[in-house]
């Protein structure tokens, strides 16, 4: 059996007060009689609405509140409230100078306790007599909850030019909760370092890290896989999964790993029309959903299997996938009230279908440029040399679409268009010392001069030359020595 909550001491006393006064509303006495129906409810005893011992009031006080009440026609329980006093948060007791030194001690050390302050402003005001007396604790401390002056969590790590953004942020912008509206609107996607550790099958002890996927809007698990590493292969092997089950999401929320900046990765998500959503960085509760999942894990899945001794990584996957899709994805949410499956299929849909698993590992990929060598029509992707078909010879510089992870699938690509042209293939040095060549296929061009009809011919320049020189009149600039025919030679 549920109780109704204990309303707080303002409404307490107007409901206390109104139900004093309320019956010389209801039934107003005759003419003359209010004196004696006040003073008698004077000589009454209530219970404090506080304390909840008895207590009386006297009779003036009844009749305040009684003509409080009965010029407040419309709200006379409100108008029975107590009063808020003019100096509340004003904190008097505390001088200029002291709530000065307080904000700037605050400001160099959010980090301490209440009583540390407290603490180390008492000494600060023994040796500095123009910060007054020293306030009460408990005065100290409610001008420092009213003003929020909580104490702030230590920040792990170094002191990074990025935190100190987050923080300042987060100091400046308040923090909501969100929920997109359609299934596959947006989904979550982070690493989670596994609290125990699985021995390889090279026997190393190795934590694994678990990759999940996450709806936002159903909270279903569209994917949750175990790797040995936190790469972007890793990431894409298991994106694709989720994208091959539920079809694609129209974002995607992540943080700022180094899988994630991954330009493989980021480039994928574009030619997916797949929005990439990162969180600012030290600011994981920007993906607070799935960092709650992992708490769940760990609380679940890990705490049925902390007795398995030989725990392998195909073992945690399995159980991961079962655990996933026959509990997690099946058991009503404590948020949503609704099953994730369910919610996901009768939700409303943004989703759009998944490419194939081909069309998928080409998406995943990034553009370079290289600079092909003139010699033997070659460039260089990761170490690895690769030929270009002899019709892109005239190319100074090709751009190509390559995965770092998978070098047998790189092409040849149109950036105005993306559009791609041609595979290319790493150099086959046994096969070329075959000495078998292909032909050069001919260079196309717009009109093609007719080698026959030129020759003999002067170039065009100088002709032009030549004849403007004539056309002056000016001699030959020159003597000659000997003459260009025999004629004049026996002149």
């Amino acid at each position: 059996m549920t109780t109704d909550p204990k309303p707080p001491p303002h409404t307490a006393w107007a409901h206390l007060r109104f139900s004093i006064v309320g019956r010389l509303l209801s039934a107003p006495p005759a003419q003359g009689e209010l004196k004696t129906e006040i003073e008698a409810l004077s000589r009454k005893t209530w219970r404090h609405p506080t304390t909840g011992k008895p207590v009386r009031f006297a009779a003036k006080t009844i009749e305040r509140w009684y003509y409080k009440a009965l010029r407040a026609k419309r709200d006379p329980v409100g108008a029975l409230r107590r009063a808020v006093r003019k100096d509340a948060g004003c904190y008097q007791a505390l001088g200029a100078a002291f709530v000065q030194r307080l904000l700037e001690q605050y400001q160099s050390h959010p980090h301490w306790s209440a009583k540390l302050h407290v603490d180390n402003l008492r000494v600060q005001v023994e040796e500095d007599s123009s910060l007054g007396p020293m306030p009460g604790y408990s005065t100290v401390v409610r001008f420092m909850r009213t003003h929020g002056l909580g104490k702030k969590r230590r920040q792990r790590g170094k002191d990074r030019s990025g935190m100190a953004r987050a923080l300042a942020r987060l100091a400046r912008c308040e923090v909501r909760s969100f929920e997109a509206e359609y299934v596959n609107g947006l989904w979550h996607l982070d690493f989670h370092d596994c609290s125990r550790t699985v021995l390889t099958p090279q026997g190393q002890w190795i934590k694994p890290v678990l990759l999940g996927v996450l709806d936002d809007h159903s909270r279903l698990i569209c994917h949750a896989q175990w790797y040995w590493t936190q790469t972007a292969e890793d990431l894409v092997h298991g994106l694709s999964q989720a994208f091959c089950q539920w079809g694609l999401p129209r974002a995607l929320m992540t943080d700022n790993g180094s899988a994630m900046q991954a330009a493989e990765f980021i480039q994928g998500l574009g030619r997916l029309s797949i929005v990439h959503d990162p969180t600012l960085p030290y600011s994981a509760y920007q993906n607070g959903k799935q960092e709650a999942f992992w708490g769940t894990v760990e609380g679940r899945l890990m705490a049925m299997l902390e007795e398995v001794e030989e725990l392998t990584l195909s073992l945690l996957n399995e159980a991961t996938c079962a655990w996933v899709q026959m509990e997690y994805n099946r058991t009503k949410h404590s948020e949503t009230h609704e099953k994730p499956l369910e919610r996901f299929l009768n939700g409303p849909q943004a989703s759009r279908p998944s490419p194939s698993s081909e069309e998928l590992r080409r998406a995943f990929r990034q553009d370079a440029q290289r600079a092909q060598r003139r010699t033997d029509g070659t460039v260089s992707i990761e170490g690895v040399r690769f030929e270009i078909p002899s019709r892109f010879r005239h190319l100074r510089r090709v751009a190509v679409r390559y995965a770092r992870w998978n070098l047998g699938c790189v092409h040849l690509v149109d950036e105005r268009t993306d559009t791609l042209l041609t595979p290319i293939y790493p150099v086959d040095k046994a096969r070329n010392a075959e000495g078998k060549r292909r032909v050069l296929e001919p260079e196309r061009l717009s009109s093609a001069p007719d080698p026959q009809g030129s020759r003999g011919e002067m170039a065009p320049l100088l002709r032009k030359l030549m004849t403007d020189y004539a056309a002056t009149g000016v001699p030959p600039a020159y003597v000659p020595k000997h003459s260009d025919t025999k004629d004049e030679e026996d002149a």
